[in-house]
């Protein structure tokens, strides 16, 4: 198996607009050293179910160690794994912001954090995943990080089947998988059980349609593009057709799990009559997001996806939570568990307010749909160009 390393380029304090993406490639330990580039510009951006409405990040309290049982860490090293699963807007900008907060962390704590050794990227492929894990065991690292659902499976399966010398399995403090309970992660939000937890960027599915109605209320047919092999996808696509089949819209369902793929369902949707298109916070339809916007535009048609970083890249809308913010929270509860020594099996999975629409304003003036409404039916409105990356 071929890996390239990567360089990593923090990004100070970064606050965006959308999921974004930069390059990223899966390398082994012995490859360390690398550079991931994202930066971010303002919030927006996948809990027991993918439509979960506007959960408010939760609140950890009850799992906070007594004063004279906390660890005094200072002075200490841990070394942090951190797995994206694909090189992607979103993803990178998750990363960039566990890796700017771990250094925050490292300042104010007196204790460093290694991830510059073990950042790797899955390049969305189970062999490739499957040894990064198995590189990250052999390191014997302190905890690992796996950014969206289809790695966090990966190092979870691989931790539970590796326990350490006295027994322990590694930590693991996933990011940005929509529904956790679903995906067999954890036993619950509150009590995840296991050696596992994290934060989830669940989307509000009905809050996306409701967006998509007001738009446009004559509306009749409502295409749906999703990888189905993506776990994220499942809860949204369900709760899509729910809420289609309780409007009288008619579904025309296209999938793909490549870009070619995806590329020929999107025109498949136009051909159907889809007048506007859903993907839910789905990461092979936003790395082919670019290849297929102007598509979409030529016909006239909104596509809404479930993060910012679809507007980003040319998308009409794209609706979510401030990835930023879910990076950020990432990292704390993993600073959590190394230098406070929480359970991760007791500490609740984490998710964000959902409710930042995220315009693409050029694509919103080529196929003419006025989204100023948007305004008072969301926490936050913000207008973005199309590019792609964030600057």
């Amino acid at each position: 198996m071929k890996k390239k390393s990567i360089t990593l380029l923090l990004a100070g304090a970064v606050l965006t607009t959308a999921l974004t993406g930069c390059g990223a490639n899966g390398k082994t330990s012995a490859e360390a050293g690398a550079e991931i580039s994202a930066e971010g510009t303002d919030p927006s951006g996948s809990g027991a179910s993918a439509d979960t409405g506007n959960a408010e990040t939760t609140a950890d309290t009850d799992n906070a160690p007594d004063a004279d049982t906390a660890k005094d860490t200072s002075g200490s090293s841990y070394k942090v794994g951190i797995v994206q699963y694909v090189d992607d807007a979103s993803l990178n900008q998750i990363v960039a912001a566990i890796q700017t907060e771990l250094d925050k962390k490292s300042e104010e704590l007196g204790i460093a954090f290694d991830y510059k050794n073990y950042t790797y990227n899955g390049q969305a492929d189970a062999t490739t995943m499957n040894q990064i894990a198995t590189d990250l065991i052999a390191s014997d690292v302190d905890l690992i990080i796996p950014v969206a659902t289809p790695v966090a499976m990966v190092m979870q399966n691989a931790t539970a089947e590796n326990a350490r010398d006295d027994g322990s399995l590694i930590p693991v403090v996933f990011s940005a998988v929509s529904d956790p309970v679903g995906a067999g992660l954890v036993a619950s939000m509150d009590a995840p059980g296991s050696n596992i937890t994290g934060t989830s960027d669940a989307l509000n599915t009905e809050a996306v349609f409701d967006l998509m109605l007001a738009a446009d209320p004559d509306i009749k047919t409502v295409g749906l593009l999703y990888d189905k092999s993506q776990d994220s996808s499942t809860a949204a696509i369900a709760a899509a057709k729910t809420y289609c089949e309780e409007k009288g819209l008619a579904v025309v369902e296209k999938t793909g799990t490549n870009n070619g793929e995806i590329s020929l369902a999107a025109d498949a949707l136009l051909s159907s009559g889809a007048e506007a298109v859903f993907t839910p916070t789905d990461n092979n339809v936003m790395t082919a997001e670019l290849a297929i916007y102007e598509k979409f535009i030529d016909a006239k048609v909104p596509h809404y996806g479930g993060a910012d970083s679809f507007a980003l890249n040319g998308a009409f809308m794209g609706y979510g939570v401030n990835y930023v913010e879910l990076g950020t929270a990432t990292a704390d509860m993993a600073v959590e568990i190394l230098a406070n020594g929480k359970d991760p099996s007791a500490l609740a999975v984490q998710t964000m307010d959902n409710g930042i629409a995220t315009v693409n304003t050029e694509t919103a003036e080529a196929i003419g749909l006025d989204y100023s409404m948007f305004a008072d039916k969301c926490s936050s409105l913000v207008e973005i160009q199309t590019a792609e990356e964030f600057n």
